[in-house]
């Protein structure tokens, strides 16, 4: 059995294998979970966590391109809003109020 280590995980009698397995289950459901949850906003997802759906879709890029897989910003983030970002937008993306603007300026995010 091949074990591999994520920092803060603990991997102890999973293998690779199946640890990435359970790991696609669980980004697949987060996906599906914030595809449900329309309404909370990406900003709030900012302030709140230091990361939103762009930035899932981001990361989804970053791994594509890692491993050669031709992957286009746009297709990365149709995966994770489950449609073309600009229909999300419109449909669901209310315009931050200013206390929302002035946490986002305020936070010290990590880079992402």
């Amino acid at each position: 059995m091949t074990e591999t280590s994520t920092p803060g995980t603990s991997t102890t009698g999973i293998d690779a294998a199946t640890r990435t397995e359970l790991e696609a289950a669980v980004f697949r459901r987060l996906v599906a979970h914030l595809q449900g949850r329309t309404d909370v906003q990406n900003i709030d997802l900012m302030n709140m966590a230091g990361f939103c759906r762009n930035c899932l879709s981001n990361w989804l890029k970053d791994a594509a391109d890692e491993k050669g897989v031709p992957l286009t910003k746009d297709a990365s983030r149709e995966a994770v809003y489950g449609m073309p970002y600009d229909a999300w937008k419109r449909l669901h993306q209310g315009e931050a109020t200013p206390e929302q603007q002035e946490a986002f300026t305020g936070a010290a995010a990590e880079p992402h």
